[in-house]
């Protein structure tokens, strides 16, 4: 077996040093596995709370009534139209949308929970009637009886309120309230379906509740309907007549404005009227063409009636006839005679003379025609004047003739419009009766039951499983946060790793806790060797402590600790046992308020001891006592103060003495935390172990203390861990280097 110890650097003490800059760097990251090695100690714990809090959970559950959901499926269909076709017109529809919303809200209403209630009596049903409800297992009254203080109910029941018994109304109304808080309506996804849930404690009334809201609802459509249909027809006789009256009341007014007027066929008459105007029209327009044209004939011949003879002749409407230009040919040709005759004969010539007759004769001729031909063409002027005045007298009494017929064509249409609408009304009424009459016991219902609700198999309250798992998801939460906790506020020694971090010191050995034994059986534990785990943590401590004084001599051991029962002086009693096997060892008990020698070896409790021989009352060699091959200095009677007698200078003799007697001295200290003695034996020491209780002794506690030695320059050696429980810690998962596994081979 390998007894060497593991090999550890020394590092600069930072025992001093304040906590915040100690941690600062692990502060700055985060260890995971740090977390995980303190879940992974209290999985035991965590295991517990969830097996507890889900027997809680079962205990608590089994007190809670089931709920049974029963499910109806309704398929809401499409709005049916009106049965009025005008209805369409005004009747504007929203959205597919809004309407199923309204379904959903009518489902919901109180006027379907007040049917179910009425139909399946459930003002009278054990699970439903208020009045049969279970009373709370917790009650004034019960408690007073259970602690058989009856005298005092008659106090409690003059100041309790008194109860009065509830009217049929207000169960009914009570009852109705727990429907509908009991009763969820919702869609099936995004179509047409809308689920009824009614949560009742009986799953047969819970079916039979949701299928009774489901045939209320039906049942309320076709009531609706029924009533809709009978009103309609009772709105439609009463118009109907209405109607009929004023379809007799149009008729009279076409037929007695027809007498009164005359009219037989309207049409006809504008007809031949509209014929004569139009050609009458057209007459007046030749006529008024003609007249222009006579006009002016007239006009030219007007403006010349005064002239000669030629110029009136020259007129175009004088010239054009053919009598005037014959005439005028003929005169012209007597001038041109005249003229020829006048140049070869004498003025009074008879050939000149005939000639002249005959011009005057020509020239009347031409005169007496034209103005035959004037008086003709003024003659025509009135005769187209008068033509156009009577054409035009004729066209506007044609035109009035034929307003006056289209005044009354269209006083007659309106009176014929006015009957046509109110038979045409009157004959769509008289269908649309004929229609809502037959179709008024028709099924026209927006809803049918799809899928009826059956008795449930399975409650949906509680819902166990997921309430357990909840529990304990929630009891390990809580665990470990607890365990996070408990690490984060547990400021103690657990690990090696913990110490060295902490300390910067060496970890000399992990003395296991040993159980079952008294004092004096722990101070003699080495020598009986009945505890193999313990010996060979005391063995590593011894080479630690030879392998130091190979380099440097350590011939004087201060064993010191923090506080009080960290089970220093069992190390030291049991350390002193194992050098005795290879040097001359002497065992010091520097405690004087709380000596455990005189206790752990039966030495006399008023022996002389330490306090005696440095207060000069005893000789040493009188106080040296030997057990085996041991030599044991107790702590001796207490006269003066400790302290006092610690800063003797009789002390450093008296260790001078000792080394030359002794190779090893073994000095038991008291606590550091509690008296300065321990600081002041220091001084004397060549080596001091440090004593540690496991997940006992508080960090902040040895920091201190070991800050208070290391500026009075203490030459600490290392650390021991003491009592450390290894069943419990390798349960936990802490790791103590290698010492452990020489624990195991041990014990294998």
């Amino acid at each position: 077996m390998d007894n060497s110890p593991s090999v550890y650097v020394e590092r600069p003490l930072q025992a001093h040093l304040p906590q915040h800059q100690q941690y600062s760097e692990e502060k700055d990251t985060i260890d995971l596995l740090k977390y995980w090695r303190v879940i992974w100690r209290a999985h035991w714990k965590i295991g517990w709370l969830i097996l507890l809090s889900c027997a809680l959970a079962m205990a608590a559950l089994s007190l809670v009534p089931p709920q049974y959901i029963g499910t109806t499926t309704l398929l809401i269909k499409e709005k049916t139209p009106p049965v009025l076709a005008f209805q369409q017109v005004t009747d504007s529809s929203s959205g597919s949308v809004d309407y199923l919303q309204t379904q959903l809200a009518l489902l919901q209403s109180r006027e379907l929970a007040e049917r179910a209630v009425k139909k399946l009596n459930l003002t009278t049903h054990p699970v439903t009637d208020p009045r049969q409800q279970p009373e709370s297992w917790f009650t004034p009254r019960k408690w007073l009886a259970n602690l058989e203080l009856g005298q005092w109910l008659p106090i409690l029941e003059r100041f309790a309120p008194k109860q009065v018994a509830p009217s049929e109304a207000d169960v009914f109304n009570e009852v109705t309230r727990n429907l509908m808080r009991r009763t969820s309506v919702k869609f099936v996804g995004k179509s047409q379906l809308i689920k009824i849930e009614v949560e009742l404690p009986d799953p047969g009334l819970a079916a039979a509740t949701a299928n009774a809201i489901a045939q209320g609802f039906i049942d309320s459509q076709l009531d609706n309907s029924l009533k809709s249909s009978q009103t309609t027809t009772s709105w439609m006789n009463s118009r109907l007549v209405e109607l009929r009256n004023n379809l007799r009341s149009s008729e009279n007014k076409l037929q007695a404005y027809r007498e009164a007027q005359g009219l037989v066929d309207v049409g006809g008459v504008a007809t031949i009227s509209a014929n004569e105007l139009e050609m009458t029209g057209n007459r007046m327009i030749d006529a008024r063409r003609n007249l222009a044209e006579a006009e002016s004939r007239y006009r030219q011949v007007q403006a010349l009636s005064n002239g000669d003879l030629s110029r009136l002749s020259s007129v175009p409407a004088v010239l054009s006839n053919a009598l005037v230009q014959k005439f005028q040919a003929q005169r012209a040709k007597a001038q041109a005679k005249v003229e020829e005759l006048s140049g070869r004969y004498g003025p009074k010539h008879p050939t000149l003379a005939a000639a002249r007759a005959e011009l005057r004769t020509a020239t009347d001729s031409l005169r007496l025609q034209v103005r035959q031909v004037v008086a003709s063409i003024e003659q025509d002027y009135q005769l187209a004047r008068a033509s156009e005045n009577s054409l035009r007298q004729s066209f506007n009494s044609n035109k009035a003739q034929i307003q006056d017929i289209s005044r009354k064509e269209f006083q007659l249409r309106e009176f014929q419009r006015e009957v046509d609408s109110n038979r045409a009304l009157y004959e769509t009424f008289v269908t649309r009766l004929k229609e809502t009459t037959a179709t008024a016991d028709m099924d026209s219902t927006k809803a049918r039951i799809v899928d009826p609700a059956i008795a449930p198999l399975e409650p949906s309250k509680p819902r166990k499983t997921l309430i357990l798992a909840i529990v304990a998801v929630v009891a390990a939460m809580i665990g470990i946060v607890l365990a996070l906790m408990s690490e984060t506020l547990n400021k103690t020694f657990k690990t090696d790793e913990t110490i060295e971090s902490t300390l910067d010191l060496p970890l000399l050995s992990v003395v296991p806790l040993v159980r079952n034994r008294n004092r004096r059986q722990l101070a003699r534990l080495f020598d009986d060797n009945d505890h193999p785990r313990f010996c060979e943590t005391i063995r590593n401590l011894r080479t630690w402590l030879m392998l130091h004084g190979a380099e440097m001599p350590s011939q004087v051991v201060l064993v010191a600790s923090t506080m009080a029962d960290e089970g220093k002086s069992t190390i030291a009693n049991n350390l002193a046992s194992s050098l005795t096997l290879l040097e001359r060892v002497l065992l010091i008990d520097a405690d004087m308020r709380k000596p455990s020698l005189s206790l752990n070896f039966d030495f006399p409790p008023d022996g002389p001891g330490l306090a005696n021989v440095l207060a000069g009352t005893a000789r040493l060699e009188d106080c040296i006592r030997t057990v085996g091959n041991l030599d044991m200095l107790p702590a001796g009677k207490l006269s003066p103060p400790p302290l006092d007698l610690l800063s003797s200078p009789r002390l450093g003799p008296l260790l001078e003495a000792l080394k030359s007697r002794y190779q090893r001295i073994i000095i038991d200290s008291p606590p550091a935390q509690m008296v300065s003695d321990a600081l002041l034996l220091a001084k004397h020491s060549d080596a001091v172990i440090y004593v540690i209780k496991a997940e006992s002794t508080p960090v902040n506690q040895v920091q201190k203390c070991l800050a208070l030695l290391q500026q009075g320059n203490a030459p600490v050696f290392g650390v021991v861990l003491n009592q450390v429980d290894l069943s419990k810690a390798r349960k936990q998962g802490y790791s103590h280097s290698d010492t452990f596994q020489n624990y195991d081979y041990l014990s294998r």
